[in-house]
């Protein structure tokens, strides 16, 4: 349920980063905002690692016939993800529409599910560094900019949102801690310290840099701004994520009832994710380019209390369901 929670979390986030209003100053309330831009997708991706490692096993990684099941699970639920995304892209909402590098990002995780919580890490630790330097090199050789209208792999390899040669290290650190006991209080404080000393070591030096004189090739590399993907940009967001997921694991137990509605936003969340973006392309580009609070509280009220209905009612989400039947079936007729 705390890991619903955080999904939840993440999913509301996405909506503010896409149709909230957030002010530049963070001594208003509409300044902190400002929090969800990149950082609540960036939650997201670290979850699907979660979700890949309950998926198989959990903190006993599966083995022999329960690994291929767990793999196949997977790579259907992938393979699903991309069309989903292809007709969400297709809505024309000016949302950059994560689906298509998720969908590559958790297919990915089918590669290094036996690997351990170190290894784990030290890859996620040696793509935080290595990684931006090839994506912003790669930009600029091939001219990209923001929508940059290159064939679809490119953009999701590189591009200015969701570069799975990046992002792919979010999935790693969420993998990671998939493979711990998450009923356990020690893993959220762990999460929480974790989560707190990478926002400093991140953002601090990105404060650090923005006072010195660099040259200007590097600046860019520097940035922590969202989306920046740059080392202090994902080393603090990996932060930001761990610390939400670490707060949510440390207060569902005591607040389970309070905080059942998120927890069911959480568990619809791609259901959510989905609608929201169809319910923008009926609305208009607007609520996207001119943001609104209100609108906002609308979106999220109308969703959690939808999302919590239907949950309580009917159980698994419609897409949830469907993912899930597609995925079982074929791993069972595959790997009996």
């Amino acid at each position: 349920m705390g890991v619903d929670v955080a999904r939840g979390t993440a999913v509301l986030g996405m909506f503010t980063a896409h149709v909230g209003a957030a002010s530049t100053d963070w001594s208003t309330p509409s300044g902190w905002l400002q929090l969800a831009d990149g950082r609540s997708a960036a939650t997201f991706a670290l979850l699907a690692g979660v979700a890949a490692a309950l998926l198989s096993g959990g903190p006993v990684p599966a083995e022999g016939d329960a690994l291929v099941r767990a793999r196949v699970r997977i790579t259907v639920r992938a393979l699903l993800l991309w069309p989903l995304g292809a007709l969400l892209i297709a809505l024309g909402t000016p949302v950059a529409v994560i689906l298509p590098s998720y969908a590559v990002l958790f297919a990915a995780t089918t590669v290094v599910l036996r690997l351990p919580v170190r290894a784990l890490l030290g890859l996620a630790a040696v793509l935080s560094v290595v990684s931006p330097v090839l994506v912003h090199a790669a930009r600029d050789v091939l001219g990209l900019g923001p929508w940059g209208g290159a064939p679809q792999l490119v953009e999701i390899a590189v591009g200015e949102y969701y570069p799975v040669l990046v992002w792919a290290l979010y999935v790693l650190v969420g993998l990671a801690v998939g493979r711990l006991d998450l009923a356990a209080p020690r893993t959220a404080r762990r999460l929480v310290l974790g989560g707190a000393a990478a926002v400093v070591v991140g953002y601090g030096a990105a404060a650090v840099a923005a006072r010195l004189t660099l040259p200007a090739a590097v600046v860019p590399l520097v940035s922590a701004e969202p989306h920046a993907d740059t080392t202090p940009d994902v080393v603090g967001t990996t932060g930001v994520a761990l610390l939400v997921l670490g707060v949510c694991l440390w207060v569902t137990p005591h607040l389970g009832r309070v905080l059942a509605p998120l927890a069911a936003t959480g568990a619809l969340a791609l259901t959510a994710y989905c609608t929201h973006l169809v319910a923008i392309a009926v609305l208009g580009d607007d609520v996207v380019r001119s943001p609104s609070n209100a609108v906002l509280l609308a979106f999220v009220v109308v969703t959690v209390a939808l999302a919590w209905l239907w949950r309580a009612s009917l159980g698994r989400g419609p897409l949830e369901r469907a993912m899930h039947a597609a995925s079982t079936s074929t791993a069972r007729a595959l790997v009996p």
